[in-house]
């Protein structure tokens, strides 16, 4: 912030940024105030900057999900989301350039020339996740995977595969239900996956606010699941991890376009060290992997376990197989002992659990495949088919939000260079757009 005051509003003549009617729906746009909210920048005799935001609007202005209320200031703090007139049309994230420049410290330069990097979205068993913006006018926003290469025995490039080889295969890959792999920085610590940034959030969360889906839209998600398995299977791909946790959401809406990630990380990590380490959390593995402590190749076979578990999970709420005393988790998932208890599944078709029942074979040979499943009766519902093709129509602005390219390189030493971001004053906001402020 440049100056002490900008107000935000759908009035030219009072907002330093205005709204702009063409940038919103009109449900949204007449739903926004003239003078809206401001963002306030006070310094001390010290020299230190504190900012606020003081809502003005009549529908709302909130942040991180909490409404500020009419006449009510707060203090805004580095990565706070601010949204408005609802709590879900996230627009701004308020970052504080000053603790953003010491953060990007420790980013290499391949990455910070492109991005300026944000809050985490996410932790996994292979990193964490972070949000982050392109430079530029655009500020699109993007995923950034960051993977610990220690963690997998990955510092010795003589051992290991061509990781930037693998990321252009993996590029080459175009689905609507698959998160798109944009780039790849390789330092000798870490490797910093590039990805497309996905909306709606896991489909765990949704499950867990919901704590169940109902059985059409349990069969919408699946639908699009398998497809999107299929097309990896088809083109040599096991997943290797499919959980709720790896199935993103494209909005809050129930009827959304769903999106498989972390489908490459064997490619980067190795086969047998992720397996091991996907052992010590046995919910969603096959059978066969766990009975050979992750040793034995990953099959198709065991994707199809996983979108067992996963389609149990989205119908009952809970797992099929928890660790309980004398009859650990493990032994449940070899012997594929789980039920159908009456009071959870009452209300669920023959169909849906049978289907589960031929995805949770602990006979690899006998198990469906994601193409018999699609085949299964219960996926045989038209309604569902035409609306889950409608959401998967190629989306011509999922490409045109690409990221830069980035040129990335085997770096041998760590830069010591430091970045010194900008503040970049948006004019136009728009619906459902993210700026740095």
């Amino acid at each position: 912030l440049t100056k002490d005051v900008y107000l935000f509003g759908r009035d030219d003549k009072l907002a330093d940024v205005c709204f702009m009617q063409a940038a919103f729906h009109s449900s949204v746009f007449f739903r926004l105030s003239k003078k809206h909210f401001e963002l306030i920048k006070e310094t001390s005799d010290d020299g230190e900057h504190v900012v606020y935001i003081k809502d003005w609007s009549s529908n709302g202005t909130f942040v991180n999900g909490e409404l500020i209320g009419k006449g009510n200031k707060q203090v805004v703090q580095h990565n706070d989301q601010i949204a408005f007139p609802t709590s879900e049309n996230q627009a701004y994230i308020f970052l504080d350039l000053e603790a953003t420049s010491k953060e990007q410290e420790i980013y290499p330069k391949e990455i910070k020339e492109k991005f300026t990097i944000s809050r985490v979205l996410g932790r996994g068993v292979c990193g964490e996740v972070r949000l982050a913006f392109s430079k530029g006018n655009e500020c699109n926003k993007v995923a950034i995977k960051i993977i610990n290469k220690r963690q997998f025995s990955l510092t010795d490039v003589g051992d290991r595969r061509d990781i930037l080889e693998e990321v252009e295969i993996l590029k080459k890959l175009d689905h609507p239900s698959i998160v798109k792999v944009f780039d790849a920085v390789d330092t000798p610590e870490t490797l910093y996956i590039v990805l497309e940034f996905i909306e709606g959030g896991e489909l765990f969360d949704r499950i867990t606010s919901l704590k169940k889906l109902q059985e059409p839209l349990s069969k919408l998600y699946f639908y699009q699941m398998l497809v999107a398995v299929k097309y990896l299977h088809d083109r040599g791909f096991t997943h290797r991890d499919l959980k709720p946790e790896n199935v993103l959401l494209s909005s809050s809406k129930d009827d959304t376009l769903i999106k498989i990630t972390d489908f490459g990380i064997c490619k980067f990590v190795g086969e047998q060290s992720l397996m091991k380490t996907l052992c010590g959390t046995p919910t969603y593995l096959a059978p066969e992997v766990l009975a050979s402590d992750g040793n034995v190749p990953y099959e198709k076979e065991c994707d199809c376990w996983s979108l067992g578990v996963i389609l149990f999970v989205c119908l009952g709420g809970y797992a099929p197989f928890t660790e309980r005393p004398n009859n650990p988790l493990k032994q449940q998932v070899m012997r594929g002992s789980f039920s159908f208890p009456e009071v959870v599944w009452q209300g669920i078709s023959s169909e849906a659990k049978d289907l589960i029942k031929k995805l949770l074979n602990v006979d690899p040979s006998k198990r469906l495949t994601v193409a018999e499943a699609l085949e299964h009766p219960w996926m045989k519902d038209e309604e569902v088919i035409c609306k889950a093709k409608k959401l998967m129509e190629p989306d011509s602005k999922r490409t045109s939000m690409a990221p830069p390219t980035l040129t990335p390189t085997k770096r041998k030493a760590e830069s010591s260079d430091s970045d010194t971001s900008t503040a970049t004053k948006r004019q136009k906001s728009t619906d459902e757009e993210t700026a740095i402020l």
